[in-house]
């Protein structure tokens, strides 16, 4: 039977947490893109889905298609946004890198009691995202297409990055990726795509895999795709408590 008013546990909530980013992907809510996502095995990921349903953050049809339940969603949606609140709080008033900020944040954000919350939002003012582009106030998310559908002419604008394993994180910042970057795409082949930034230096280029995890507005803009689940990468392996 479902528990009634127990808080989630942290590895619930981690669950939920990438449940939510699956769902704001456009991605079917499937053990199997949960475990691709979180790079965890099958039977660990099972158990943990098995526990969520049975502490009614989730329920499965027939097809073992995953579905919030309305506490479930609320959860989900209060610690995703509690942890990209985090990492705008990290980065503009701390001064963490933004590369640097996630694994922070995710340690922070099962220990923040409502009084240290609302510092946090009052110190990070009117900020609409958190450092990597994602919405801190969930559901506005803009549409984007990935980097890697662009076509050489194609003026772009970086609205986030949609994979945020540290190292990955490290890479983009070191090719002077991040959102709010407006560029041009100059050359692009199987392998690699180039962009120039529009405010002068020098041009980047990128592997195709990782073009794909980074979400940008185009002119002209390929048709809108959902991202591949092996693409967007939220864990190292460590959630499976």
């Amino acid at each position: 039977m479902p528990r009634s008013n127990a808080h989630a546990t942290a590895g619930e909530e981690e669950y939920l947490q990438s449940l939510f980013w699956l769902h704001e992907a456009g991605l079917p809510l499937t053990a199997a893109n949960l475990g691709r996502a979180m790079r965890l095995s099958a039977p660990t990921v099972s158990e943990m889905v098995g526990r969520l349903e049975r502490d009614g953050y989730i329920t499965r049809d027939g097809d073992r298609t995953i579905h919030f339940t309305d506490s479930g969603r609320a959860d989900a949606q209060l610690i995703v946004s509690r942890h990209r609140l985090i990492e705008r709080f990290l980065t503009d008033v701390v001064g963490v890198p933004w590369d640097d900020v996630h694994e922070e944040a995710e340690r922070l954000e099962h220990a923040m009691t409502p009084r240290f919350e609302a510092y946090v939002r009052a110190s990070v003012g009117d900020a609409d995202t958190c450092p990597h582009g994602h919405p801190i106030r969930v559901g506005e998310r803009i549409q984007g297409v990935p980097l890697a559908d662009c076509e050489v002419g194609a003026r772009i604008t970086v609205l986030r990055l949609e994979n945020e394993a540290e190292d990955l994180l490290h890479h983009l910042m070191s090719q002077r990726v991040h959102p709010g970057l407006g560029a041009v795409v100059t050359a692009k082949d199987t392998e690699l795509i180039t962009i120039a930034p529009q405010a002068g230096g020098e041009p980047t280029s990128l592997t195709i895999s990782v073009a794909e995890t980074v979400s940008v507005t185009a002119e002209p803009s390929p048709p809108p795709r959902t991202a591949l689940p092996e693409q967007l990468v939220l864990g190292q392996g460590r959630y499976g408590r």
